[in-house]
């Protein structure tokens, strides 16, 4: 495995803040790895490969130009995003077969703060049906399974997110919880 994915999300946006890394190399290795994972996973229902690589070399070039002290704390981090929670332009069924065709014409707050902070969306990741079940499945994308064990469930609405981060194809993503789905 890439030593890239071993690094927490504060860690990468530390080497790429002095330069010991460039986002561009941070979002290739988190792409190459759903690339890998995600055909037995599922866990990434819509991807924005090509976004997040423009959006990247953008980080860098900013990074070049500003120097690390006035950079946002998270510049050119790779992420994921929960797919009920409004990314524009993305997907955002929350997995209800009648809103399949629902592309978010905003970008909700909680997102909103993390592009604020300088993260990069690698995608958007399942969730249940309208975020109300105990796994992360549905009539839209179908089922999410375990990272560590595909005969098992990846859990609660948010099961995206924990199948894709715990396989190493995101070092952080945005869920939401009531009941546990991403503790």
């Amino acid at each position: 495995m890439d030593p890239l994915l071993l690094l927490s999300a504060t860690e990468l946006a530390a080497r790429i803040r002095r330069g010991d890394l460039t986002s561009r190399d941070a979002v290739e290795a988190h792409l190459r790895r759903i690339e890998a994972v995600n055909p037995r996973l599922n866990a990434v229902v819509q991807d924005r490969f090509v976004a997040a690589r423009a959006e990247a070399d953008r980080a860098d070039r900013r990074r070049q130009k500003r120097g690390p002290d006035r950079l946002p704390p998270l510049h050119g981090v790779p992420c994921t995003i929960k797919e009920s929670i409004a990314l524009r332009g993305m997907p955002n069924s929350g997995g209800l077969r009648a809103r399949r065709h629902v592309i978010a014409d905003h970008t909700a707050t909680a997102a909103a703060r993390l592009l604020a902070a300088g993260a990069i969306p690698l995608g958007v990741t399942n969730v249940s049906e309208l975020c109300m079940w105990m796994e992360a499945h549905n009539r839209v994308y179908g089922r999410t399974v375990n990272a560590y064990d595909p005969g098992r469930i990846a859990g609660g609405s948010s099961g995206g997110e924990g199948a894709i981060i715990g396989a190493g194809g995101s070092p952080f993503g945005l869920g939401s919880d009531i009941g546990g789905s991403i503790r």
